[in-house]
């Protein structure tokens, strides 16, 4: 889950009335939608980025705006999510997970003789999946193809390109930058992509994990579902666990994020590592 300006944010100006039950009506609907739990500090949040859609449909309030979401729905609903939801990534964060892949894969495939199977279920705007693909590449599993996916179509766009500023790559070392990267010339000086070999390992697709079904083929030897159990309360953390397990092969593994703790949940995942779970 586009890392916003916390700064501008708490500043927006209040043009647009925004009261209590407004507050209290996103909460519901964005619950309903993408379960995703909004506390109140996050009521300024809500003001800055949806008042954005107020303008932008001419409704005029958010009691207005609202009304016509319900009443006509359509592809105003994926922007009333994308603008709810939010993505802080960065290539190989919580690094301490990338060596147990790493171990993982080489392990698969000389078991299997077949790369590991996995998803990447908040692909944000792709630092995730890429840093993913480079690890699956130095296991010798660069044939490997591996799904990627996010609820906010924008971030997902912005993944498919592979296109990031210079900066965000500063973490990665000059044999990864060489190995996966080109940089950009001229007009696109400052900026990098990403090398088409590595590209061509990711199918992005939109997934809401709160859909009965996933549709997404195969079962899965790894899933990395970090920082993004955070925003969904205890039952529907269960409710998504339960459906993890039903498409992770036993001995599969888990990837959480640092804030996640799935130890209430008596399900089919044992604590493996550091927010590693291993499917029993």
């Amino acid at each position: 889950m586009s890392n916003r300006d916390s700064a501008v944010i708490a500043e927006a100006p209040r043009d647009i009335s925004f009261g209590n039950d407004d507050f209290e009506r996103i909460r519901r609907l964005i619950r309903e939608r993408a379960g995703i739990a909004l506390n109140d500090s996050k009521r300024q949040m809500a003001y800055s980025r949806l008042s954005r859609r107020v303008r932008a449909t001419g409704t005029g309030s958010f009691a207005n705006y609202l009304d016509r979401l319900e009443r006509d729905g359509g592809d105003e609903w994926q922007e009333f999510i994308n603008a709810l939801t939010t993505n802080l990534t960065s290539f190989f964060r919580e690094q301490h997970h990338f060596p147990v892949l790493l171990e993982f894969a080489r392990n698969h495939m000389k078991a299997n003789g077949k790369p590991p199977r996995l998803w990447c279920s908040a692909a944000s705007t792709g630092e995730e999946p890429y840093s993913i693909a480079m690890t699956l590449d130095e296991a010798g599993c660069g044939n490997a193809r591996m799904i990627a996916s996010d609820i906010d179509t924008n971030v997902l766009a912005q993944a498919a390109r592979g296109v990031y500023k210079s900066e965000s790559t500063q973490s990665l070392d000059a044999n990864r930058l060489r190995r996966y990267f080109m940089r950009g010339t001229a007009a696109n000086s400052g900026l990098v992509r990403v090398r088409p070999e590595l590209r061509k390992m990711i199918e992005f697709r939109q997934v809401n994990l709160l859909d009965a079904s996933w549709n997404l083929g195969d079962a899965f030897d790894v899933i990395f579902c970090r920082n993004v159990m955070i925003y969904f309360d205890k039952p529907t953390q269960h409710s998504i666990l339960e459906k993890f397990a039903r498409v992770l092969r036993p001995g599969g593994l888990l990837f959480a994020g640092h804030s996640e703790n799935f130890s209430d949940f008596h399900g089919p995942f044992v604590l493996r590592g550091k927010t590693v779970y291993e499917r029993r």
